[in-house]
């Protein structure tokens, strides 16, 4: 990974294969913010106890990432969590299937304390649950298995078939205090920005994806723009000058809005030449 910014944050979460460890540092060595191996549906039965073997070894030799676990109803979970509870550089779990609250604490009870885990949403009964899944106490984030969840629902994958799920974890998110949900990969390449763009716009702060070239379009997508950047910083610098002067109902949201570019800029270390600085009224 190029640079460390925190899972708080991480916009492009790449999924590799458990099954293919030549994969692991290639997958380290991308744009990625966070990297995740996948011992649940990325593997075959037949492979997984390999695939954990291979896992934790790696993650036992100075690297570090999350793994996704298999469901805490399948056959394969206890077994995850066992070899998992050794990893030296595990970051944290992504739990497949999340339903409900006794599938995170029974997950965290079986890993180390202080695990981070990460909530993947897809289904019908972990939507109908999300708010209870967010305000867990072992739930670090939200993600969204936009496959099983279609899957399971018969539901198409149009931004609007969509939209009802995406909506139910950005709010059980805010509402608890989370970062931001995780949106489900895109895997046509032609329509990775649009649906990236998209996650943005409902308020998901991250994306799973299964190809390291895709990690560059989402960590761009999801982070300010330059120009955004420049009116903040002219907004703010504007506003100050002004000695915090309220025009009208709109001044401070809009200062709230530039204060939280600012931030996201800073976040992500990007940095703005100072002719790109915006001189707006505020």
């Amino acid at each position: 990974m190029s640079q460390t910014i925190s899972p708080h944050l991480a916009r492009s979460w790449l999924l590799v294969p458990a099954s293919q460890p030549e994969l692991f540092d290639i997958a380290q060595q991308s744009r990625a913010d966070a990297v995740i191996i996948d011992v649940e549906d990325a593997v075959a039965a037949n492979e997984k106890q390999q695939a954990r073997k291979d896992t934790v070894e790696w993650l036992n030799s100075g690297h570090r990432a999350w793994v996704r676990i298999n469901d805490a109803s399948s056959d394969f979970w206890s077994e995850d969590c066992a070899a998992l509870s050794k990893a030296e550089g595990l970051e944290g779990v992504m739990l497949a299937k999340s339903e409900g609250r006794s599938h995170l604490s029974d997950t965290a009870d079986r890993l180390p304390q202080g695990t981070r885990i990460l909530a993947l949403v897809e289904t019908a009964r972990g939507i109908e649950h999300v708010e209870e899944i967010a305000h867990s106490n072992e739930t670090f984030r939200i993600a969204f298995g936009t496959g099983d969840f279609r899957r399971d629902t018969a539901t198409g994958d149009s931004e609007l078939a969509l939209a009802y799920a995406r909506s139910r974890m950005v709010i059980a998110s805010r509402a608890a205090r989370l970062p931001a949900p995780i949106d489900g990969p895109t895997l046509n390449r032609d329509k990775l920005l649009q649906g990236t763009q998209h996650a943005r716009d409902m308020g998901m702060g991250g994306k799973l994806c299964l190809n390291h070239e895709h990690t560059g379009i989402i960590n761009d997508s999801l982070a300010p723009s330059h120009e955004d950047i420049g009116w903040a910083h002219g907004f703010i610098k504007a506003f100050e000058a002004s000695g915090g002067a309220i025009t009208d109902g709109s001044d401070l949201p809009r200062l709230a809005r530039a204060q939280r570019i600012v931030q996201q800029a800073a976040d992500f270390r990007i940095h703005v030449d100072a002719a790109e600085v915006g001189h707006n009224d505020y």
